[in-house]
């Protein structure tokens, strides 16, 4: 078994940061303390003047696979997260086609089990219409990591502004339940507001379609639902990661 030894580094954990020694036994840690000695081989890093950090959790990314492997997969995403820190990643599902059925969640699953370098985990996306879909994937809550709900329109059919449909997912579904909380209705009249007074509409339009008005009346809609059902607010992952507090 390839053990490492880490001797004096700073060690960034829990807060704070403690100037220790660390021996790591194949994948993991088994020891933290001061002048440790190791008998047999082990693999020394001094490690004066440099930082050991836990590996991060990215709970929000985009892999592309399948459907636009020309941009990217999960086998080169997931080494590029490990070279900067991610050890463990979050997949959406507005992939191509989009993950809003088991078996196209189980395949993400299948292909990362062959070709992610770090540890995964898939959000399964929701719909108007595959409610009953979304409520099966309780049997895996203990694998998924979350459903996922656009309340603004994003790639593919997975736009949710079916009041009735939301109602199912957040009284129904097990699974941690993750918004994109943007009014559609407030977004396409922000759009034809634009479009009417230039004739071309280019990324710094962006804010202005998608302002704050329309993530405020989503978000207060999510909100309403988790509290009639007396859930906690549901995570928001809007554009500019506003925390959801419950009112």
């Amino acid at each position: 078994m390839q053990k490492y030894l880490f001797k004096n580094i700073s060690i960034v954990n829990e807060g704070k940061i403690e100037i220790a020694d660390l021996l790591i036994s194949g994948e993991r840690i088994e020891r933290i303390a001061n002048n440790i000695s190791v008998k047999g081989k082990v693999h020394e890093i001094i490690g004066d003047g440099k930082y050991l950090l836990p590996g991060v959790i990215d709970d929000q990314v985009h892999f592309r696979e399948p459907g636009l492997m020309h941009k990217a997969n999960i086998h080169s995403e997931s080494r590029a997260a490990l070279a900067g820190g991610i050890t463990s990643f979050m997949e959406m599902p507005n992939t191509n086609p989009p993950a809003l059925s088991l078996a196209l969640l189980e395949e993400k699953y299948a292909i990362a089990s062959r070709t992610s370098a770090a540890n995964y985990s898939f959000f399964m996306g929701v719909s108007n219409d595959n409610g009953e879909e979304v409520l099966r994937a309780n049997r895996y809550k203990n694998d998924i990591c979350g459903v996922k709900i656009f309340m603004g329109s994003s790639t593919g059919n997975m736009l949710v502004d079916n009041h009735s449909a939301l109602n199912n997912i957040f009284s129904g579904s097990e699974l941690l339940i993750a918004t994109h909380c943007e009014d559609e209705r407030i977004i396409r009249r922000n759009y034809e507001q634009l479009k009417s007074q230039k004739q071309e509409l280019n990324a710094s339009d962006h804010p202005l379609i998608r302002d704050e008005e329309a993530c405020f009346e989503s978000s207060l809609v999510a909100i309403q639902f988790a509290k009639k059902i007396q859930q906690p607010a549901p995570y928001s992952t809007y554009q500019h990661r506003k925390r959801i507090a419950a009112i």
